[in-house]
């Protein structure tokens, strides 16, 4: 059979179990029996099998159910629900530690208290009460907007209606983890592909009646917006939760010290496989509630929490083939096309290499049996090779030297802090002149993190592209929606879910404008810097060649690497011209500007070390004041505070130009 034939067998399968997810999930009308589902969902797993180019967004290997994308009013989170960074060793928890340490300037001799609970592999949710009556509740969604499933959540019995206990505040949101226990799943694992998928399909389903036959478990762990806050530990509020008529975790424990988190980690892990629910790790959080106060969140996720990852899962392989992918900044990242194996209860099948000097110094070759690592979220890659299985005509890798989608002299660059060349070789290419750069580019602006356009997944943005559909980002606000409708695997229905994702991705923000452009080296807390900066989309957009970039070093936190960056992107013909079409078709919201504080449209720079406090913390308190925080004297500089042994050469220039120097005791005057 040819590959076009194969494929055409492919997507009708495809669009048959989507017609009967449809019937099944959200209608309730099933048209088929249960047999005859099986038969066509294996058949379509067989077919991906003998077949692994296949593979659809839509292929129950990848999917549960039907899921309508209107089916619920969404909402936002009065606070957002941010996810966790994750440590996977002592390692990361010693960094994890040291960074708090450094932010709230502690000394190195304190022993930090941790409220350490399991982390629940499940689906989380945000449940609102006042005046102690359940109104509202929320799915985690993008972490700042959530559907609306209050009426699925109250099918669960281990969720409060009424929340009885004098102790309850009036206003509160209260979060935790939806998952369904082993076996139970097992009664249902026919119709979802595994626990967690049983749970988010359950909570998504249009009937609450449907959502009822499903036995739903939840476990609160936390608060989200709460009104007058009178809690001082984690470990505490954990208490309240039982007293308010919550299930919490009966292992939760309050640790102190980075080698007794190892400990009972390695402790819990052993036994986690005796649990009757999935659980991937251990979440640490600082008890105290004024330290996590003090430490606040980076871009999308807290400082005070970390997810400490269970022991990753190993296999052998062998490499088939090594296929160079080309990254949205020109890296050259080598992934190895291995047999098929099952790591840790998923099939892998792509394992990245890196780098060419990881190729060099493991020496990897094509037809090598090879041991693949998968550990949590991390993408799968090769540890080591098996050389006893070496065959005698094996020959060395050669990395490519020319770019392999635009043919482009690949170049390695020089690391101006390390002064050594990047291990990482690039295609040079700027802006969209590289066709894989391109794809990357629209991918990145499509993304979570950006526009957020649901339905418009990796693989839809290469099938687009290579129908000519998308070219480039303003593209997707001029599609041809009549011929996407008559492309395999689309309807009415899809197509319409298509066109309203992309009408509610046109509001955005000033900072997710910048960052969805996908500039080198301007992520998510630069591209916070730059619309605090700039303020407006049309002061950013209206960067030209006069503009003098020099000016952006004062921000604190942008330096050389990114203004650099910037200036390259920015130099580029094609780059304004696909700013200037997006902010044609999008509703850019400009930066909020903080109309309450102390410090409103003030400025402030320090110099030297202060007592007891450390500068990250100063500005960050600086800001939550409506201030502001640069990097160098100038005159737009108010107040310069002088700790122990500041720069005379800055000291001097503040001098001149008559600014403000205070001393920390006058800063913290003006604060309190």
């Amino acid at each position: 059979m040819s590959s076009s034939n194969i494929k055409k067998k492919y997507s009708l399968k495809i669009s048959e179990i989507k017609k009967h997810n449809q019937f099944y999930f959200e209608k309730n009308t099933p048209k088929i029996s249960d047999k005859e589902y099986d038969d066509l969902k294996k058949e379509i797993l067989d077919l991906e099998k003998e077949y692994p180019f296949l593979i659809s967004k839509d292929s129950p290997s990848n999917s549960v159910g039907f899921r309508p994308s209107k089916n619920f009013l969404k909402s936002r989170h009065r606070v957002p629900m941010l996810s966790l960074a994750n440590a996977f060793d002592k390692e990361g928890l010693v960094n994890f530690e040291k960074k708090i340490f450094n932010f709230l300037n502690l000394d190195k001799n304190i022993n930090l208290e941790y409220s350490v609970e399991p982390k629940i592999d499940g689906i989380s949710a945000s449940l609102t009460y006042k005046s102690g009556k359940l109104v509202k509740g929320l799915s985690r969604g993008n972490g700042f907007e959530g559907e609306l499933i209050t009426e699925n959540l109250k099918t669960i019995s281990d969720i409060p209606k009424i929340l009885r206990s004098k102790s309850c505040p009036d206003d509160i949101d209260i979060r935790g983890e939806v998952f369904i226990e082993n076996k139970d799943f097992k009664i249902i694992k026919e119709k979802f592909a595994n626990p967690r998928n049983a749970a988010s399909g359950s909570l998504r389903q249009k009937d609450p009646q449907q959502t009822k036959k499903i036995p739903l478990k939840f476990i609160a762990y936390t608060f989200g917006f709460i009104k007058n806050f009178k809690f001082s530990k984690q470990s505490d509020f954990l208490e309240f939760l039982k007293q308010w008529g919550f299930k919490t975790s009966q292992f939760n424990k309050v640790i102190s010290g980075i080698d007794n988190l190892q400990k009972n980690h390695s402790e819990f892990e052993k036994k986690r496989h005796d649990l009757d629910y999935d659980v991937d790790g251990l979440v640490y959080k600082i008890n105290n509630f004024k330290l996590q106060e003090r430490l606040g969140f980076v871009a999308n996720a807290p400082r005070w929490a970390i997810a400490h990852k269970f022991s990753s899962d190993s296999s052998f392989s062998e490499i088939m083939d090594i296929d160079v992918q080309v990254g949205r900044t020109g890296a050259l990242t080598p992934v190895a096309k291995i047999k098929p194996v099952n790591i840790g209860g998923v099939v892998v099948s792509n394992a990245t290499l890196h780098n060419e000097d990881e190729i060099i110094r493991k020496d990897i070759r094509i037809g090598d049996t090879v041991k693949v690592e998968r550990a949590g979220d991390v993408i799968p890659h090769v540890l080591s090779v098996d050389l006893t299985k070496r065959s005698d005509n094996s020959k060395k890798y050669s990395f490519p030297e020319k770019c392999p989608s635009c043919g482009s002299k690949v170049v390695k660059e020089f690391n101006l802090t390390t002064k050594k060349y990047d291990a990482v070789k690039r295609c040079p290419s700027e802006g969209f002149k590289c066709e894989k750069i391109a794809i990357e580019k629209i991918k990145h602006f499509v993304s979570k993190e950006a526009l957020n356009i649901e339905g418009l997944g990796k693989k839809v943005v290469e099938n687009f592209w290579e129908i000519k559909l998308i070219k480039l980002p303003q593209d997707i606000f001029n599609l041809d929606y009549k011929k996407i409708e008559s492309l395999d695997g689309w309807g009415k229905l899809s197509v319409s879910n298509l066109k309203y994702a992309i009408e509610e991705s046109k509001k955005i923000t000033l900072e997710k404008f910048i960052f969805s452009l996908g500039i080198r080296h301007i992520g998510q807390e630069n591209a916070k810097l730059l619309s605090k900066h700039f303020k407006t989309v049309k002061k950013f957009i209206d960067i030209d060649t006069k503009f003098n970039f020099n000016t952006l070093l004062n921000i604190d936190g942008m330096g050389e690497t990114q203004v650099n960056s910037l200036k390259r992107f920015f130099s580029d013909k094609k780059n304004i011209l696909v700013v200037n079409k997006l902010y044609q078709n999008l509703n850019v919201s400009n930066q909020e500007i903080l109309q309450t504080g102390k410090f409103q449209n003030k400025t402030f720079m320090i110099t030297g070390k202060l007592d007891g406090i450390s500068r990250a913390e100063a500005k960050s308190l600086i800001e939550k004041n409506a201030g502001r925080f640069v990097s160098n004297v100038s005159k737009k500089l108010n107040y310069l505070i002088v700790g122990e042994n500041p720069t005379s050469k800055k000291v001097n220039r503040a001098k001149e130009l008559n600014i403000n120097i205070i001393d920390q005791k006058k800063w913290q005057e003006l604060l309190n």
